[in-house]
């Protein structure tokens, strides 16, 4: 989708972090942005702050780990722009596990929220991209702990393999249709993920002890993907190493095989 200006971005996880980011670089390219998050001051105050240069920017609260919360918020977007033509599937919630004292409420709620809500975000909205016939695009942000095990036995490294799997087989059947596909790797960025404890509802026990995360930056990369069609966005070069032994691995038990 080469053009960004005059169409319509959704983008969860966008009251902070990448998905407010990525938020406001649509506004200034020119579109209309719908930011939705789960923390509703927050969202307030970042629609807000954008209203300064942008007005139309609008606001939702959004679970996405409830598909019945992400379909009322496609249905505001309809609402408030008509079509929509990007769909970001942004929100995401960081945690470790291990393989002591393994916790089923954290891999319930890492996996509710890191996949779940992806698929929830493309079962509410892609009807919607394939209906109205302009064409679209839908961005899943995942991360390098998607392609590299470095992270261990984690719910945050499973969950983000399977966004990158679901990405991939999702811009097969969608690239006939005009619709594209990108899928984020980013490695660590500064955003309050590392935070992600605070929205953990009750239902999945205590909140989870911060993660540290560092610097890095992704927006004009997932903007030329969009633009570009590129399935695949990487952020971190230095994580190259990794990436290759996992792969050469692979390569080697199928050459083995055959």
């Amino acid at each position: 989708m080469k053009e960004i200006a005059g169409k319509t971005a959704f983008v969860t996880g966008g009251a902070s972090g990448i998905g407010f980011a990525l938020g406001r670089a649509f506004a200034a390219a020119g579109a209309k942005v719908m930011l939705a998050d789960i923390e509703t001051e927050a969202l307030a105050a970042a629609v807000e702050s954008l209203h300064a240069f942008a007005p139309n920017v609008r606001g939702v609260a959004c679970d996405v780990a409830d598909p019945a919360s992400v379909a009322r918020a496609a249905e505001a977007s309809y609402a408030a722009f008509g079509s929509v033509h990007v769909v970001c599937n942004n929100a995401g919630v960081a945690g470790g596990s291990g393989i002591d004292n393994i916790s089923l409420e954290n891999w319930r709620w890492g996996f509710d929220v890191n996949l779940m809500g992806v698929l929830h975000g493309v079962h509410a909205f892609l009807p919607h991209l394939r209906a109205h016939g302009e064409g679209g695009h839908i961005v899943n942000t995942a991360s390098l702990a998607g392609v590299d095990s470095g992270l261990g036995f984690s719910p945050c490294s499973a969950s983000k393999f399977a966004v990158v799997t679901m990405s991939e087989g999702l811009a097969l059947q969608l690239k006939p249709l005009g619709i594209g596909v990108t899928v984020l790797c980013p490695g660590y960025v500064r955003t309050r993920i590392s935070e992600s404890g605070r929205n953990r509802p009750e239902r999945y026990g205590r909140a989870l002890r911060p993660d540290p995360v560092s610097p890095g930056g992704v927006l004009a990369a997932k903007l030329a993907a969009i633009r570009e069609d590129e399935l695949h966005v990487f952020m971190h070069p230095e994580m190259h190493a990794g990436v290759k032994e996992r792969f050469a691995s692979i390569l080697k038990a199928m050459d083995k095989a055959r």
